[in-house]
């Protein structure tokens, strides 16, 4: 993998194809759950192969590619995620048909864990995405979010918390 990351950051379209194709799907596991859509969450994948292939060059450590482009699609997920807080939103009448539709279309997830995510805050969702769907050490999380080590592990621990709490409450209902 080490050789391909240096052949695509020396203009080889092919070698970025080919590694870039080799984390496409995580890619788009890690879109969908920021945006829970799926023509949103291939957006950022194009996105994120647009911007990964313009930058490739900037990559100092080639064993930590994955990385580098898991980033690149946090990154253009909270992007869009932004942009849609500035959208102008419908009649509750028309949501309601429309997010059905929607519902209906995206690729199904465990829908208790899309549920129990959504009740995270940003950072926290980052953090258990990273550990718990592309299994980085806390370590890395560190390292990849530019944070203290000790402030990943209490995100994280606040996280699992939270989400503790909200299964307690689910099943209390049940």
């Amino acid at each position: 993998m080490i050789k391909l990351v240096k052949k695509a950051q020396k203009g080889n379209e092919k070698a970025f194809l080919e590694l870039y194709q080799m984390y496409e799907e995580d890619i788009y596991r890690t879109a969908f759950v920021y945006l829970k859509n799926q023509e949103e969450a291939l957006d950022v994948v194009q996105e994120t192969a647009y911007r990964s292939f313009k930058s490739i060059k900037n990559v100092k450590e080639p064993e930590y590619f994955k990385t580098w482009l898991i980033r690149i699609t946090i990154s253009c997920s909270i992007d869009l995620l932004r942009q849609r807080k500035k959208i102008v939103h419908l009649n509750q009448d028309y949501q309601e048909v429309i997010s059905a539709k929607q519902e209906e279309e995206d690729i199904p997830l465990s829908l208790t864990l899309r549920d129990l995510i959504e009740f995270l805050g940003e950072q926290e969702k980052e953090v258990i995405i990273l550990r718990y769907y592309h299994d980085y050490t806390i370590k890395a999380i560190a390292d990849l979010l530019e944070l203290p080590l000790g402030t990943v592990k209490t995100i994280l621990y606040r996280s699992l918390k939270k989400l503790r709490q909200q299964v307690k409450e689910v099943q209390l209902y049940e």
